[in-house]
């Protein structure tokens, strides 16, 4: 039924995508929901590595991923999921903490994510808010601080 490889299962140099300077890590429902999509990535040369957080921890796919990008020599890597899901959103996430964690700011990250159907990018800095529910809280609502412990007296 699946056919792209799973993350967590190739070699960090696998010839899958070894000599391919454009990786797409998606969640893996993309390959069935929305082939269509997915194809295009494909047409425009990204190598297409799926994942599936409802059953692979994200601390285990990410420490895969920083090792595939250590050794690889990649312009571009990126995430496609679908928006929405609590799983696929963490895909996003560790991406972004991989890169931080390699410090490896001369390649592309690109988020990319399917919402009723349509493809959408969301900028990087979208993602890393997102992470922190007061700073998204303060844009919507304008945030509230309930207990001010450094207030003095």
């Amino acid at each position: 039924m699946y056919k792209c490889p799973r993350l967590i299962d190739i070699n960090a140099k696998s010839k899958i995508f070894r000599n391919n300077e454009k990786l797409l890590i998606i969640g893996r429902c993309i390959e069935i929901e929305h082939p269509d999509i997915l194809e295009e990535f494909i047409k425009q040369g990204y190598s297409v590595l799926s994942v599936c957080l409802e059953a692979e921890h994200v601390n285990m796919v990410g420490f895969k991923l920083a090792g595939v990008i250590a050794r690889g020599n990649y312009k571009e890597v990126s995430v496609l999921t679908v928006d929405g899901s609590m799983h696929c959103t963490q895909l996003h996430w560790m991406l972004e903490e991989v890169f931080k964690i390699l410090g490896r700011n001369n390649i592309i990250r690109r988020h990319f994510v399917i919402y009723k159907g349509k493809l959408f990018e969301v900028s990087t800095r979208s993602v890393k808010t997102s992470r922190y529910l007061y700073k998204v809280d303060k844009i919507i609502c304008g945030g509230t601080v309930i207990d001010d412990r450094n207030k003095n007296s």
